[in-house]
């Protein structure tokens, strides 16, 4: 029986030094405050098949959340697919003090917003960021906007990525320009 090489032993990197210090590491079963739950000590698979349709929803489109608190314990973000049916506008809406990070996977949906007029001119003017599959958009806190698919035939899909641990939405009657007191 021949014996096996042993493997050299990885550097102690900066990061590990930093866990052993403040008595953190990922293996064990508390965390810096306490025990972890056992949701938070493992990794979260949801099939394509299992997103679910009880989020928040706004008029003309179609959210299903993948990843969020209720659904496997996240704490700080928000990740779901949302479609918009050909033809279709949504109704203006925001997500209150949420980041949105939303990647195009097919069609090619548009992004509709106010801008200052200070930047354009006297009056608020409607800005619309036409997009298609493998682009992406970034939605700061509270600015109002709607999602629309010009397209006569196919919907449009994405994924949404949100800096909160559920969906947050607040539907509007209107689109409105966000203002520096506002925000």
């Amino acid at each position: 029986m021949t014996s096996q090489p042993s493997l050299p032993t990885p550097p102690v990197s900066a990061a590990t030094e930093d866990c052993a210090r403040d008595g953190f590491h990922p293996d064990l079963a508390d965390g810096p405050s306490g025990p972890l739950p056992e949701a938070r000590r493992r990794v979260h698979h949801v099939r394509a098949d299992d997103l679910d349709g009880g989020t928040a929803q706004t008029g003309g489109m179609r959210r299903f959340a993948a990843i969020s608190g209720a659904r496997v314990g996240s704490e700080r973000m928000w990740m779901g697919q949302t479609t918009v049916a050909p033809a279709t506008a949504s109704a203006d809406h925001h997500h209150g003090d949420s980041e949105t990070a939303i990647y195009i996977v097919s069609g090619h949906p548009e992004f509709v917003f106010l801008a200052d007029p200070a930047e354009y001119g006297a009056e608020p003017e409607e800005v619309r960021l036409r997009t298609g599959p493998g682009d992406y958009v970034f939605v700061p806190p509270f600015v109002p906007h709607r999602e629309e698919n010009p397209d006569p035939y196919d919907e449009a899909v994405v994924v949404i990525a949100r800096s909160t641990q559920e969906a947050v939405v607040i539907n509007l009657p209107s689109l409105y320009v966000l203002r520096s007191e506002q925000g």
